[in-house]
């Protein structure tokens, strides 16, 4: 496709405004959403050309709506969706003195928000002649492996997150979802000691949006690389 249409949720920071610039690169229509429209414009402005701003607040069925007229109305289709934007607000909590609300919370924004947005944007990727769905996970909700008791409420939605990849592959075959793991990026959220830059973690968004072969689905990625869930 010569000029995807690719909707980056989260996209002012980090790994999403790092996807977004790398597919703007590469010819991309990108929009770039965020809950505030002046964050979401410097972003833009900071890109260049071939970027669009985008109100959407994740947890707000009614921005959520407007949001796909929007794209509606400027592009009549979506051929990628990338769910970037997560919450972390329990780092270093233990796991028996995590508030509920603190957990639930994060399911609304990391979970639950992802799941409205998508449903929401099935209607214009169904348009498209290569439909694809990134859904941002994380190692750190990963069954496989060894227990660890960092972020608990951030591990279990992403946990969650990786059934919801799963579950949406089931229902909506003739649109290709995975989920994938960026690694330990430095990040606002991922902190100044990680290894990875944030243009390290974004490789694997683009390659899902646009090099991935489509036979590739209802899989739990890491650079480029199918890994357990």
């Amino acid at each position: 496709m010569e000029h995807p249409v690719i909707l980056i949720t989260g996209a002012t920071r980090g790994i999403g405004f790092a996807a977004a610039r790398q597919l703007a690169g590469r010819g991309a229509r990108v929009i770039l959403a965020s809950r505030d429209l002046s964050r979401a414009q410097a972003a833009v402005d900071a890109i260049g050309a071939g970027v669009l701003p985008l109100a959407l607040d994740l947890t707000d069925e009614a921005s959520v709506a407007d949001a796909a007229a929007r794209v509606e109305r400027e592009f009549g289709r979506l051929d990628v969706l990338v769910n970037n934007a997560a919450i972390l607000l329990d780092h270093y909590v233990d796991l028996l003195a995590l508030d509920p609300d603190l957990l639930r919370g994060t399911f609304e924004t990391n979970v639950i928000g992802t799941f409205r947005v998508t449903r929401a944007m099935l209607p214009l990727l169904k348009r498209s002649a290569d439909p694809r769905v990134v859904l941002l996970s994380s190692g750190a909700g990963q069954l496989h492996g060894e227990p660890q008791a960092w972020a608990p409420a951030y591990s279990i939605s992403k946990t969650a997150l990786n059934m919801l990849t799963q579950q949406l592959t089931a229902a909506v075959p003739e649109v290709v979802f995975n989920s994938m793991c960026p690694g330990w990026c430095r990040t606002e959220m991922g902190g100044p000691d990680a290894p990875l830059t944030a243009d390290d973690g974004a490789d694997t968004v683009v390659w899902l949006a646009l090099d991935a072969p489509s036979s590739l689905r209802g899989c739990f990625v890491k650079a480029r690389e199918t890994i357990p869930w």
